[in-house]
């Protein structure tokens, strides 16, 4: 059994572990303590709020104005929050970019990424509810007094009901539309043709016929229309707002785990200080039942904590001092004395929930296409609005007013809502679920390209198994040998040389002084004692014979190979995870650097026809890039460093939060809990995902193939137009909960 590479010694090792490349959502896993810690991050991550975003054109504009500001990498917008997360170089500041998005168009706000919330949605919410409440009681006095109109009101009787009818709509509407107007005058002085243009344009259209008429003493005035088009549009956005919020976000559940204070010793005194205040070094005091406010870990006493919430593993777990703890675990059963390592947006709690914010708004094929078809959108629905009211015009002999209505009428009904909502909205819902599953999506992509594939490739230990096996046999080396493997094992990452150097410790072992000590790649760790050179990794290359169990093996100088057997257990949901795969017509590989005895074993033990034993680990990458070839679309499941090449070549790939940095970096998904069944749920709920978005787009073509000829045709009045806009949008956003 090859020892896996590693950094040459001890010292290079504890120098990777805490590098920046390792994945900060692994943070908050089962073996947190064990895991390293992302170092210094440069550059910055910046959070805005764009509380007027709402369709796919304003995506695009945000982004495209973002990227032309200096020192930015990246921006994403997130439909769904209502964010967009920059990526930007050291030095650039949030007011710069908030003025950049001002100037076309978009009020926005920086978001302090340790205190984000749901106040400011739900205040959104509370203020559509007060203009549809505006709206619907303006509406229904006009109703009444266009009654007495409809029952044969004449000359002053039925313009006195006009006036006082444009009395209550005319504040009404200004008020009750203030969303729809504000939105338009926004991407007007930007140089743009948003969405709420046309609807804006429509409201406006239907009220100033209105008017007209009433001034002239005309028999017909639309007031009525004007408040209950205003209704029923708001009406339809607060249904859209609340469907998205049902579809709460996986980086949403996150920042609610944010505790807004914290208890901190300053010279001996516990004082309590907002969160935002925390700093590296301070002493926090919880309490049983309190949420841990920030990373951290354990000086002074003991404890369980439930990481359910992060992990979806249901245990609590044992805290003790020097145990590392993340923000957002709960404190079950003692006081604990806690020193911070990092707070606010540096806790892995934050730079989780940002890694799941960018993976939400990630670009997606289908992202791409309703974007190319919104951005068509506005100059498309206003040639045909003009169309539809210069054909009406001559069709009629020069009946303005009916003209204006059809084209009001084409003016909302072409709305590309549900186009705009038909990704993200699917995206969202389905990275919450995973989330509550215990996977965290890191690549936005990844739900799309696992939705594709066919084949999955197990490694076999940490993977499959548990990573943590125990020797059997070190009773029968020698105290001098027993040294010299610990010293070689200190030299590595590998699961089996961990295992050794932990039992031989338990033993009272210590290890011995070796020079030159390096690590030879898919084979073992080597280097010199006593002028002799000592080896520690596989059989063929110590010189020993293959056996029939997991093992390493020890050679030194010229004396016989020791074999060191290992047993190790099954990962929890192994056995579903390959079962549910299988029963999805999914291809399941096991591939391992394991002896053939004890790979076959556990090939039958799960049911696996097909697997590899003694792989090295280009031989694992090339395995993959074989099947790739083929055609196949492979997920690659691994945790060590020998799998970092098949999981980087794989289409899509997956770790386990007890994985290396290297394998963590380079995997799209982390699976946070130790239970791997959510790895079929996940390709299930992938090719789920991907069937709703192709549903939303089919409802999004069906919809305007039939709504905007019969607004065309004059059968759809402004009214009709707001109702159907709206349905089409709600109808998106419940298909897209489905996935629930």
């Amino acid at each position: 059994m090859t020892v896996s590479p590693a950094p040459s010694n001890a010292n290079d090792y504890e120098a990777e572990r805490v590098s920046a490349s390792a994945c900060p959502a692994c943070l908050a896993a089962p073996s947190a303590e064990q895991l390293a810690k992302s170092g210094d991050i440069k550059g910055a991550r910046i959070m805005l709020s764009l509380p007027t975003a709402h369709c796919a054109v304003c995506i695009t504009d945000v982004e495209r104005e973002l990227m032309k500001q200096p020192g930015v990498k990246s921006a994403r917008v997130n439909l769904t929050l209502k964010r967009a997360s920059i990526d930007a170089e050291t030095g650039v500041e949030p007011a710069g970019l908030i003025a950049a998005l001002d100037k076309i168009g978009y009020e926005s706000h920086e978001l302090d990424p340790g205190m984000l919330s749901a106040t400011e949605a739900d205040k959104r919410g509370r203020d559509l509810l007060m203009r549809i409440g505006v709206a619907g009681f303006a509406m229904m006095n006009i109703m009444l007094l266009s009654v007495a109109v409809w029952s044969g009101a004449q000359d002053a009787t039925r313009d006195l009901f006009h006036w006082v009818s444009a009395a209550i709509a005319i504040p009404t509407i200004i008020f009750s539309g203030q969303p729809f107007f504000a939105n338009a005058y926004y991407s007007l002085r930007g140089g743009r043709l948003g969405m709420d243009v046309p609807i804006s344009l429509a409201i406006l259209l239907a009220l100033g016929i209105s008017l007209f008429e009433t001034m002239h003493s005309g028999a017909h005035a639309y007031f009525e229309a004007a408040t209950m088009l205003t209704f029923f549009l708001l009406v339809g956005r607060y249904l859209d707002y609340r469907t998205r919020a049902v579809a709460r976000s996986a980086a949403e559940e996150l920042a609610a785990l944010e505790v807004p204070r914290a208890t901190v010793l300053r010279e001996g005194v516990e004082v309590v200080v907002p969160v935002g205040e925390l700093v590296v070094g301070d002493l926090m005091r919880v309490r049983p039942g309190g949420r841990i406010p920030a990373d951290g870990e354990v000086i002074e006493g003991h404890s369980e904590s439930d990481r359910s919430l992060l992990t979806g593993e249901s245990l609590p777990v044992q805290v003790g001092p020097g145990m590392v703890l993340s923000a957002g675990e709960v404190n079950l059963t003692g006081p604990l004395l806690i020193r911070v390592t990092a707070a606010g947006k540096d806790s892995s709690l934050h730079r989780m929930a940002d890694l799941v914010a960018m993976a939400e708004s990630a670009k997606t094929k289908y992202t791409s296409l309703a974007e190319r078809a919104a951005r068509a959108y506005a100059p498309i629905v206003h040639i045909l609005s003009f169309t539809a009211f210069c054909a009406w015009a001559w069709v009629t002999g020069g009946d303005f007013r009916l003209a204006i209505n059809i084209a009001a009428a084409v003016l909302i009904i072409t709305c590309p809502c549900a186009l705009g909502l038909a990704v993200p909205a699917v995206v969202t819902a389905a990275s919450g679920k995973l989330f509550r599953k215990g996977l965290l999506i890191k690549d936005g992509t990844a739900l799309e390209r696992l939705a594709e594939i066919d084949t999955v490739v197990f490694d076999k230990t940490g993977t499959l198994t548990m990573g943590a096996p125990r020797p059997q046999n070190l009773s029968e080396l020698a105290p001098e040998a027993l040294s010299v493997a610990m010293a070689l094992a200190e030299g590595s990452s590998h699961p089996l040389a961990r295992a050794l150097h932990q039992a031989a410790l338990g033993q009272g072992g210590t290890p011995a002084a070796l020079d030159d000590i390096r690590e030879v790649p898919g084979y073992g760790v080597e280097g010199h004692w006593q002028g002799q050179i000592v080896r520690l990794g596989r059989a063929n290359w110590s010189g020993a014979d293959e056996g029939t169990s997991t093992a390493t093996h020890l050679k030194i100088g010229d004396a016989a190979s020791v074999s060191i057997r290992f047993v190790d257990s099954l990962r929890p949901g192994a056995e579903e995870a390959v079962a549910g795969l299988a029963a999805q017509g999914k291809s399941v590989w096991l591939v391992s650097g394991d002896v053939e005895p004890a790979v076959a074993d556990l090939a039958q033990r799960l049911g696996i026809a097909q697997y590899r034993a003694g792989t090295l680990p280009m031989e694992k990458a090339q395995l993959v890039a074989d099947l790739t070839r083929e055609g196949r679309r492979v997920l690659m499941v691994g945790d060590g460093l020998n799998d970092t090449a098949a999981l980087a070549g794989a289409h899509v790939s997956v770790s386990p939060a007890s994985a290396l940095d290297a394998a963590r970096t380079a995997s799209d998904i982390v699976l946070l809990g130790q239970d791997l069944a959510p790895i079929a749920e996940a390709a299930r709920i992938a090719k789920h995902a991907r069937r709703r978005i192709k549903q939303n787009f089919g409802i999004s073509i069906i919809y305007n193939a039939i709504a905007v000829p019969l607004a065309l045709m004059g059968l759809a009045t402004p009214l009709m137009a707001a109702l159907a806009m709206s349905a089409s949008s709600i109808t998106v956003s419940l298909n897209s909960l489905r996935l629930r």
